[in-house]
């Protein structure tokens, strides 16, 4: 059993599926070295270039209620052990473990690649989602404000985004979002996984407070921006008892719209999400598996379409129609509207070229 590691959620390094030669640590001859053993447990966080040529990525996903995301970062410090992103960092030659918490890749050209793009005159607006994948507001943000050079270029041309995220950082672009919030052209996703302040610190190591989140949700609404509360994801046997009073507090922050997303442990999410589990709540790990198994079909993960985002069987109804019957009580989605694209005004080309229409 590995050992945790302060201020991560993975404590193991996974075995990339696509590398032919694995690595293991010989730690034998350094056993004695106590000060290098600690440093090795408490690895930093690097950030390395991405040279990616381009920023929006398209999905024609049926479970996905957006076709166009942009991502930022690769990789997240965020630390959430059960993060359905970690298997991307494997293409890299990289752990989903703690690579992928510990190794980010940054896209410094992020900005410039989506004024490029959305000066394309082949570009039919409609909405581009912001964390697609990682979060566009983990703690990398506060350095390289890469997220914030791309809000403002959809600001500009009111281009309509979404945005999903954990962290509290997204109070900091509220005058680029009000812009948008003019148009009925953004909307917010704050996830809240559990008001539990010890859990989420142990689940969720580097992103905002409980609290902190119900504090952005505030403020997000009282400057006219629309919020939607995400209970996400709903881990049965840990979580799903807090649903009421996640979605009673999102409500009474100012959130109007509200959703969730059953637990998804797809290929090599499943060992760092199970390796937090028993290391974590060693008492209630096999129940919690068995909960797992419960609305995954007898496994602890279902690809399927129409299934994967909300799960099967008796357990996963009852957590629908509890969803269901707080979200209806609360007053929640009684007004959802899409995103509005009627003002969209493409940027002037990079070249400097202006258009003839």
């Amino acid at each position: 059993m590995s050992g945790s590691i302060k201020g991560r959620g993975a404590a193991i390094q996974t075995a990339n599926p696509y590398l032919k030669v694995q690595i293991e640590k010989d730690l034998e001859h350094v056993e004695g070295d106590e000060e290098y053993l600690a440093e090795l447990g408490r690895p930093p966080t690097q950030y390395l270039v991405d040279e990616s040529q381009s920023i929006v990525a398209e999905n024609d996903s049926p479970d996905i209620g957006f076709r166009y995301s942009v991502n930022p970062y690769r990789g997240c410090s965020h630390g959430c052990s059960y993060c359905y992103a970690r298997p991307g960092h494997e293409y890299l030659g990289m752990s989903a473990g703690l690579d992928f918490e510990t190794k980010v890749l940054v896209k410094h050209r992020a900005p410039e690649l989506l004024r490029e793009f959305l000066a394309k005159p082949s570009w039919t607006p409609e909405t581009i989602a912001f964390s697609g994948v990682t979060d566009c507001y983990q703690p990398a943000e506060r350095e390289f404000r890469i997220t914030r050079g791309c809000v403002a270029v959809a600001a500009e041309c009111n281009q309509p985004i979404g945005i999903v995220t954990k962290n509290a950082l997204v109070c900091r672009d509220i005058d680029l979002l009000q812009k948008l919030a003019g148009h009925h052209a953004v909307r917010v996703s704050i996830s809240i996984t559990t008001l539990d302040a010890k859990l989420a610190r142990t689940m969720e190591p580097r992103t905002s407070s409980p609290e902190s989140r119900l504090r952005a949700i505030r403020e997000l609404s009282a400057a006219g921006i629309s919020t939607n509360v995400m209970t996400s994801p709903i881990v049965p046997g840990i979580n799903d008892s807090e649903i009421p009073a996640i979605l009673t507090a999102a409500r009474e922050a100012g959130a109007d719209h509200a959703s969730y997303v059953m637990l998804r442990l797809p290929t090599t999410v499943r060992p760092v999400f199970v390796d937090w589990l028993e290391r974590c709540y060693p008492d209630k790990a096999e129940r919690v598996k068995s909960l797992i198994r419960s609305v995954r079909s007898g496994q602890m993960s279902d690809s399927e379409f129409g299934r994967r985002q909300v799960g099967t069987g008796n357990m996963a109804e009852l957590i629908a129609n509890t969803f269901d019957l707080w979200a209806k009580k609360l007053g929640f989605n009684e007004h959802r509207w899409p995103l509005n694209a009627a003002a969209f005004q493409p940027p002037p080309p990079t070249s400097g070229q202006l258009r003839l229409f």
